[in-house]
């Protein structure tokens, strides 16, 4: 079993297509949606977390690719500016996933981005603006 949170990005032509049945009908995923940006006629996105057997997810993978899905892993996508953290904690708080937590050892902040799901409360709410989401 593999569980991945990703990130899809499909043209125009894909909104209206039921690109997560599929997922689910096809290759016996279970999914999760984490957010999502779909417009009709527009590009749509779609964080989701994918559950299911690695090969069937495997599968789906290339078959998304084949279709002119755009994928890419979640974490490719968040990002922390090292220079600019100043571990004031002011993310630890807002975080709803304990991905952004406070080491008591260091007292410097850790970013884990395995429990992410691209919420963007971090980003609005640094101070110093070290934390970037880009989707």
């Amino acid at each position: 079993m593999i569980s991945k949170k990703i990130v899809l990005k499909f043209p125009p032509k894909l909104v209206d297509r039921p690109i997560v049945y599929k997922l689910v009908k096809d290759f016996d995923l279970t999914f999760n949606i984490l957010r999502a940006r779909v417009t009709p006629k527009e590009e749509g996105e779609l964080v989701i977390e994918l559950d299911g057997p690695k090969e069937k997810y495997a599968e789906a993978m290339k078959h998304l690719k084949q279709i002119g899905v755009d994928v890419r892993p979640l974490n490719k996508d968040i990002t922390r500016d090292e220079d600019r953290c100043t571990h004031c904690g002011a993310c630890v708080t807002i975080c709803p996933t304990a991905a952004l937590y406070m080491d008591k050892k260091t007292m410097k902040v850790i970013f884990d981005a395995d429990k992410c799901i691209a919420c963007e409360l971090c980003v609005k709410g640094c101070p110093p603006r070290a934390m970037k989401v880009r989707l």
